[in-house]
């Protein structure tokens, strides 16, 4: 028997936003139901809203997300998940990294670490954190 765990983030009306921003970064296919798709609208300013999304590629990367919506709570969280992107090519996750980068905060700048050939942290635009290393 196998099992995937897949990183699924819930966001508050910016899912498409960051799901198309990860297909940029890693390449793959875009698969997005809105809330008005799934006849499942709770408010009509939701109804292009994010009800089930994800990026999948054929290198392995898969995330998930959605946009909560108004009628049930949330937050935001500060470091309650990271994504790990962990790769054995060091171009790869450099490529990677770069295109995380822009508008986003370094935590750690992507570098040799004693644990790994490469490590950095990140947080995107989107609030999420982000880690990448190449193994050692």
């Amino acid at each position: 028997m196998t099992i995937d765990t897949v990183t699924h983030i819930n966001l508050r009306g910016n899912a498409r936003a960051a799901l198309e921003f990860y297909r940029s970064v890693f390449g793959g296919d875009l698969a997005l139901i809105t809330y008005a798709d799934a006849h499942s609208v709770e408010h009509p300013a939701e109804a292009d809203q994010i009800m089930w999304g994800q990026v999948t590629s054929p290198e392995g990367f898969h995330i998930m997300a959605y946009d909560v919506p108004a009628s049930r709570p949330w937050n935001q969280g500060t470091g309650s998940y990271f994504v790990s992107i962990r790769g054995k090519d060091a171009e790869e996750i450099t490529t990677y990294w770069q295109a995380l980068t822009p508008d986003s905060t370094v935590i750690v700048p992507l570098a040799p670490a004693a644990w790994a050939l490469l490590y950095g942290m990140l947080t995107d635009p989107f609030g999420v954190t982000w880690v990448l290393d190449v193994a050692a």
